[in-house]
């Protein structure tokens, strides 16, 4: 590989950090201000919300430039986001700014790849950038649980940085230096010499354009298929981020900071299992997994019976090993279908809307469940079978596409 690509995956990997680190802060954050339960889950739905809205311009904004001025473009907004919280702004607003920095920066970090590199190197550069993904989320979110401890962050506090009045301040402050080195990795990402296209000055044209790929691919026998279980898996996993947290709370008695470590523990089940899943699972074969994902959300439920942080572990490691093994292969079907009826810049803005519809849908409705004051045990088990449910219903689907024609004798029988 050459020496920008590992400049690329640096800026990403810092800055993909930085951005899980801040949802524990700013979890921290809401409940120093004594702010409703229900608001923590909405910190998920306001940092997504701006992949949904401007999901039809971010695609078209990051080819009308540079994409290392992009990415530029899109870590200073999350500066921005970072001098709010430390400014006293509302977490959910500043947060919010946060999220459309990461919305300008997601098509900007895959379509970088297709322009700098040879195509026989993709592969291996897309399953780079997922790696680095699921390790930022591991490692972020870790150091999000262990900077909000009290002795931790006084005494950052006390290193006295200018217009920074509390500890969890100064914790913010210095997650922003990740943004900052991000943005300076920015900076030496070498110019692809692509020609760019600038903007079109019509809105109207570029909504029309994305409402056909959007069609195109939920038409699609096999990207209906794996639109369906990643845009599901998406919705779930940020939502099972907030009632791990909870009930890591309600039956084992942690704080925030061990109730965030045991998030780094479900990523790490996800890192397993999708290795397992590109060494093991053809894309021909990649729809069989999906039994996987109804075994999921039953082993989810198990969560109701669990007291003991030893066992609570194993069980966060088998239900992310599952996750990873059925989501990578449907990510791959997906993505071979997008490009192949697409391109792959138009199929990445469309699975970006999906997900983060779902997204938005699932943590809108844990909120409300929440603030209805629904138990966390009656949370988990409609959470367990509306998984399991909704994947059952993916696999009916599957099968009857098939009886009308076998698409899938159609794709290659190798392993991604």
């Amino acid at each position: 590989m050459p020496l920008g690509f590992y400049i690329i995956m640096a800026a990403q990997f810092f800055s993909a950090l930085a951005d899980n680190a801040l949802l524990i802060i700013a979890i921290a954050l809401l409940r120093d201000m004594a702010a409703p339960a229900e608001y923590e889950p909405l910190l998920k739905l306001a940092f997504t919300i701006s992949y949904v809205a401007l999901a039809a311009f971010v695609g078209a904004f990051a080819d009308s430039m540079p994409k290392w001025r992009v990415m530029l473009i899109s870590n200073t907004i999350k500066i921005g986001g970072c001098l709010m919280l430390i400014l006293g702004a509302h977490p959910l607003f500043a947060y919010a700014v946060i999220g459309l920095g990461a919305a300008a920066y997601s098509p900007a970090k895959y379509g970088i790849l297709t322009e700098y590199l040879p195509h026989r190197l993709l592969v291996v550069a897309n399953g780079w950038i997922e790696g680095l993904t699921v390790g930022a989320i591991i490692l972020g979110t870790v150091i999000g649980g262990a900077l909000i401890r009290s002795d931790v962050s006084s005494w950052i506090a006390g290193f006295g940085l200018p217009g920074v009045d509390s500890a969890l301040q100064a914790v913010v402050a210095l997650v922003g230096l990740f943004y900052l080195l991000a943005a300076l990795f920015n900076l030496y990402i070498p110019d692809t010499g692509v020609d760019h296209k600038p903007l079109k000055n019509n809105p109207l044209y570029l909504l029309h354009d994305f409402n056909h790929c959007l069609k195109l691919l939920w038409r699609d026998k096999l990207g209906q298929i794996s639109l369906a279980v990643t845009t599901l898996f998406w919705g779930a996993g940020a939502t099972l981020q907030f009632i791990v947290i909870k009930w890591a709370e309600h039956n084992l008695d942690f704080d925030l900071s061990q109730a965030s470590m045991l998030q780094g523990v479900v990523a790490i089940g996800i890192a397993a299992g999708s290795v397992m899943a590109a060494r093991m699972i053809t894309l021909r074969r990649s729809v069989q997994v999906i039994p996987l994902g109804i075994a999921m959300g039953l082993v989810v439920i198990l969560m109701t019976g669990v007291t003991h942080a030893a066992l609570a572990m194993v069980l966060m490691v088998a239900i992310g090993a599952l996750a990873g093994f059925f989501v990578v292969p449907m990510n791959a079907l997906l993505q071979h279908r997008g490009h192949i009826l697409m391109g792959a810049g138009h199929s990445i803005a469309v699975q970006n809307f999906n997900e983060n519809l779902s997204i938005l849908i699932m943590t809108g409705l844990y909120a409300l469940l929440i603030k209805t004051g629904v138990s966390i045990n009656v949370v988990i088990v409609l959470f367990g079978l509306f998984v399991a449910g909704t994947m059952w219903l993916v696999r009916r689907q599957h099968h009857k596409n098939q009886r009308e024609f076998d698409a899938v004798a159609l794709l290659e029988d190798r392993a991604h």
